[in-house]
């Protein structure tokens, strides 16, 4: 299975140059976001068949927010979201924009393989 993570800031376009591992691996994670005074982020897993470590279609799509408060050393990752209306609405239509093309610039070939029910997460509301 191939797979690949892109971190957002809540607000950005372009995600940042680490992924949702590097960011909370060793961070100790709160219950509830409430005592919690960080940067914001969404968390977007996409996951797909692979041949010789290529993707040749994209399957899946998750994403959830978190937040993280480097002066607490905490953080909070919501739980995935995997329903086609809910990451549309999670996401900023320059992340889908973003996402889409780094998906057809990683495989032409895993796009057009890819289900309808997929592509319609990045179409434009």
């Amino acid at each position: 299975m191939w797979n690949q993570n892109f971190m957002f800031t809540q607000t950005g376009a372009m995600p940042i140059d680490k992924n949702e591992n590097e960011l909370f691996h060793d961070i100790p994670q709160v219950m509830d976001s409430a005592t919690l005074n960080g940067e914001r982020y969404i968390s977007v897993w996409v996951q797909g068949e692979e041949e010789n470590g290529k993707p040749v279609m994209y399957t899946n799509i998750y994403a959830r927010t978190a937040i993280l408060d480097i002066g607490r050393q905490a953080g909070l990752l919501q739980p995935l979201q995997g329903r086609s209306h809910q990451i549309k609405k999670l996401l900023s239509e320059a992340q889908k924009t973003w996402i889409r093309e780094w998906l057809l610039k990683a495989s032409a070939e895993a796009w057009e393989n890819s289900d309808d029910s997929f592509k319609v997460i990045f179409e434009e509301d």
